[in-house]
């Protein structure tokens, strides 16, 4: 078994019980006593900007991360005692994708594509354009079209769907293409000497499928939805990664298998032995 691991993880509806499922009593306690391990780096992936991260570590007392790829992986950060420090090198990295143009100039090229409502200005950032859109539109025919405009310009850019389902609205996210959460999880384990065998992935959402579709070893929680479920298991037939996808169903300590028993349920799948490491954490 890896003496370390690298486990990143998405915030809303996969650690936080924000959906409408059920959360298992002491899922929560359990992987906060389990993720204090020395040998865990615990790594937020999320959409949140950091303000927003702040929030969630507060209100639904998670454990302070290691790193967080916050803005679907448009920044990285690494924590030091409560204090951010924005890793630049990545800043770099993805910068080259969008050949220099500002985030407004990159929102100028669909002013004449209706049904795209802009974010509010907490949501956005230099590399992350972030538009509502209603659920009624068709989005894959809009999502072309913006993919023709950029290609136009030469711009390298991901276009990440997801939907709120609380708020039940879309969410659209326009990224140097080098930006995603796969993208920028492979630059942490680079950067902190990780590989595909002691890395793990958990998520529940649409904009979590570049992961959950990659090498990279991922949990599907419990509680995501069945159009999710099924994507996801749709294009790890297709690319020969079935392995490398796990769908969490509940039974592991009594758990129901949603939000943090989703998450470790998936870590006992592929890493065994840390289930012993669960009643360490708890003796």
């Amino acid at each position: 078994m890896p003496t370390r691991l690298l486990l990143c993880t998405d915030l809303d509806r996969t650690l936080i019980p924000n959906g409408p499922q059920p959360e298992s009593e002491s899922a929560r306690e359990k992987f906060n006593a389990l993720v204090a391990s020395p040998d865990i780096t615990l790594v937020y992936v999320t959409g949140r900007d950091r303000r927003l991260v702040e929030d969630a570590v507060s209100e639904y007392h998670l454990p302070q991360p290691d790193y967080v790829i916050a803005d679907v992986g448009s920044t990285i950060y690494r924590l030091e005692q409560a204090i951010w420090y924005q890793l630049e090198d990545w800043d770099q990295k993805i910068s080259a994708d969008w050949l220099g143009k500002s985030h407004d100039e990159i929102n100028l090229l669909f002013a004449e594509l209706p049904h795209l409502k802009l974010q509010e200005a907490s949501k956005q950032n230099t590399f992350k354009l972030s538009y509502y859109l209603s659920l009624d539109v068709d989005q894959r025919a809009l999502m072309s079209e913006m993919h023709k405009i950029l290609l136009g310009q030469h711009l390298r850019a991901s276009l990440i769907w997801s939907v709120d389902e609380i708020s039940d609205i879309g969410l659209l996210d326009v990224l140097p293409a080098g930006a995603s959460k796969r993208h920028a999880i492979e630059f942490l384990m680079e950067h902190l000497d990780f590989d595909l065998s002691n890395t793990l992935f958990a998520g529940d959402s649409g904009n979590d499928l570049a992961v959950m579709t990659s090498p990279i070893k991922s949990i599907l929680v419990a509680n995501a939805s069945e159009e999710v479920r099924d994507e996801a298991q749709q294009h790890a037939l297709n690319l020969g990664l079935v392995e490398a996808l796990y769908l969490a169903r509940g039974g592991l300590l009594g758990m129901n298998g949603n939000y943090c028993a989703g998450v470790l349920e998936g870590i006992v799948h592929y890493l065994p032995a840390f289930k012993a490491k669960m009643g360490e954490a708890h003796e």
